[in-house]
Parts: structure tokens; sequence; C-alpha cells
């Protein structure tokens, strides 16, 4: 089966399934609780069908409207604040555009397009953002450097996030870490963003010891003393890092992720088919964006893309490990809780939090949306005093 066709079976919504979706979560739900339930409604009036071109081009016309907003108050000396506002609220409209991944010509230019309004914002984020950018294998891996106000050489957290959600859509995880007195640092996983190294090529791993040897050259941050965190389909590099760069950070977490059973053919398919509910579109838009991460273009070979990746089977889970906090929800479709509960049982001592009525990264309807990040960077930084 082709990742672009429709499995049998799967729960796919149809358009007008989506349009009510989406007017539901808008404004209230992430991944869509920034953009403003007007913007949302002049879209979904706007859309005669679920193509991804035209899916792109309708949130793009959004995001260009706030562009030129912003352009034009720019011109007029308008302040930092307000720029910073309106060019976010374009780079969220193009953001969605793309969503959940670049599948298509239309939604890359969408994501091109979040990327320079993210920027444009960012010139005016107070703390300030520094972009970085690094040489990788010939290549550059670039990441976002934001440390809080007045703190002198603070423990950093780099982190991540999974298939859909990029090292851009990462300022509210970024603020709470700053809140805490922490510096932060968002990247990109492998085969997301502007990370040019798929997810299961060799180098992979490479790209986060190459963030955590330039770390360790700053002098405005510890990068002596360094928590990592993934989130999503990314976390797996986080429990990864814990146990093969055990030496050189203090902690991970690994929110929301697979390790072992979730690269198995008995969930991944399952969860490619009638699983993967909270998924806007569908279960087939998360192989979608899974296929694109590891750059296959079957099911079949992304089973077998998958499967070395097992830290049980890669013999990784009785070595010693950093300390490591695994997070996620009981009902979680896209990731399944086994793979928390399997940290546990191998090596030394480790921690969880479980959310018994949580979907996918622990999110449990009527839960505060902050209440999961302050809890991990809360742990995190417990672990950094150390």
């Amino acid at each position: 089966m082709n990742i672009h066709e429709q499995p049998k079976g799967s729960r796919e919504r149809t358009l007008p399934e989506v349009k009510a979706e989406f007017m539901r979560r808008a404004g209230k739900l992430n991944p869509f609780e920034d953009i403003k339930p007007e913007d949302a409604e002049k879209v979904m009036a706007a859309l005669t069908s679920l193509d991804k071109d035209h899916w792109a081009e309708e949130w793009s016309k959004i995001g260009f409207h706030y562009e030129a907003k912003g352009d034009a108050a720019a011109k007029a000396g308008a302040s930092g604040k307000e720029l910073a506002e309106l060019y976010m609220q374009a780079f969220d409209a193009c953001r969605v555009g793309r969503y959940p991944s670049p599948t298509s010509p239309g939604k890359m230019k969408a994501y091109q397009s979040s990327l320079r309004m993210f920027r444009k914002a960012a010139a005016h984020f107070d703390p300030p953002l520094e972009i970085v950018e690094i040489p990788f294998e010939g290549k550059k891996l670039v990441g976002y450097l934001q440390k809080p106000p007045g703190a002198i050489d603070p423990p950093i957290v780099m982190h991540w996030g999974g298939v859909d959600g990029w090292k851009e859509d990462r300022l509210k995880i970024t603020n709470e870490i700053m809140k805490s007195g922490l510096a932060s640092l968002s990247i990109d996983m492998p085969g997301s963003g502007e990370n040019p190294v798929l997810y299961g090529d060799t180098s992979a791993e490479k790209t986060y010891l190459a963030w955590l040897d330039y770390l360790a050259t700053r002098r405005d941050v510890n990068g002596r003393w360094v928590a990592v965190w993934g989130g999503s389909f990314g976390a797996y590099w986080a429990a990864r890092l814990a146990f093969t760069a055990a030496d050189r950070i203090k902690a991970a977490v690994f929110h929301g992720g697979n390790i072992h059973y979730g690269f198995q053919r008995e969930w991944l398919v399952p969860a490619f088919t009638t699983g993967g509910a909270t998924y806007l579109f569908g279960a087939a838009s998360l192989l979608d964006a899974r296929g694109r991460a590891m750059g296959v273009s079957t099911v079949e070979e992304f089973l077998t893309a998958v499967a070395p990746l097992s830290l049980k089977t890669m013999g990784l889970l009785e070595k010693p490990s950093a300390p490591l906090l695994g997070v996620n929800g009981k009902l979680d479709d896209q990731a399944p809780i086994a793979d928390v509960h399997l940290l546990m049982e191998y090596g030394n001592p480790k921690s969880a939090r479980v959310y018994p009525q949580g979907h996918h990264m622990g999110r449990t309807p009527g839960q505060p949306a902050d209440a999961i990040a302050t809890m991990i960077v809360g742990w995190v930084k417990e672990q950094l005093a150390r």
C-alpha cells in the first residue's frame, strides 16, 4: 500500500467532518489553539476539497494577509510587541497550511512561508531569540537559542517535537523552560523541519551529538549541564540519548513516543489504519507524515525501516542511562504506553508519569493546557540542580 492511498478500514474524515473538527479545535486545542475562529471560518468556507495544495493555498492567504499587515505596521513604526504578534499570526496560518507535514508542493511552499514569517516575528521576541547554524557533514543544522533574562551561565534544555511539531512550534515550552531559569535550544528531529538527515539515517543520532558538542563551546550557557526532551515521534531520540550519551547529558524526557512496541507491526498497522484518531485528517495522514520523516513510500517499507531502531533490539535497555522520565497518556493511539513501561523494566531505576485518561502526549480532557509541560520542566530543573 502506498502511503498516499487511504488504508482499508481507516477512519478518514470527509471534508464536512474535517471542517467541523477544525472549528471544534480552532483557538482551543493543540495544534490549532492560536488560530482565530474567524480565520478558521473563512478558510473552512473556502475549502472545496481536501486536496493538499488547496488546503495550503487557502491557509497561506490568511498568512499573507497578516504578513502584509505586519510589514505595513513596521513601516509605520509599530512596537516590537505588535509586530511579533502580527507576524506570529501569519506564521500560525501558514503552519496550519503545511500541517501535518509538507508532503505536496503547495504544503512545502506554505512551510517555507511559515519559516519566513516566524523569523520576522522572532526579530522582536523578548527575551531575544538567536538563530544558531552549525555545520554538519557538508550541510547545516539550525536551532533557536533563548536565555532567561539576567541568568548567568544557566543550564540548558535541548528539545524537539515529532513529525508535525517543529522547532518554530515550541515557543510555549521554551517560555516554560525559561520561567524556571533554564536556557532553551529548540531544534528539529531528523526527518523534520530544517534537519537535513532522515529519521532512520545512520547519521541521525550524530546530529544530536553535534549540538551537544556545540553547546559545550558556548560561554553564555552551561553546556556541561544539558537536559534533552523529545516529544511524540521525536521522543525516541531522547530515550536513545539517555543510553548512548549518558555521560554527556544530565536528564532525558521521553514524552509520548516509541522505543520498541511502537515500532512493531502489531502496533503500527492498526495505528496507520483504524487508529490515529487524534490526527485532523485521520490515520492515513499520520502515515503520510511519518513516511516523509523516514523517507519511505509504503507501509511495508516503513515497517522494515523502523524495526532496527528498537532500543530493545539494539541491546541498549540494560545499559546505564542518564536520569530518564517517561510521560504519556494511557489511551494514546499514536504511541503505546507499553513503551514507557518497558523502560521501567530494564537497567537502572527511571521515572514515569502516566495519565490514565490521557491521549497522545498525556493530553487529558479538562486538564490545563500547560500542566504537563510545567510538570516536566519541574522534573528537569530538579535533575539539573544535582
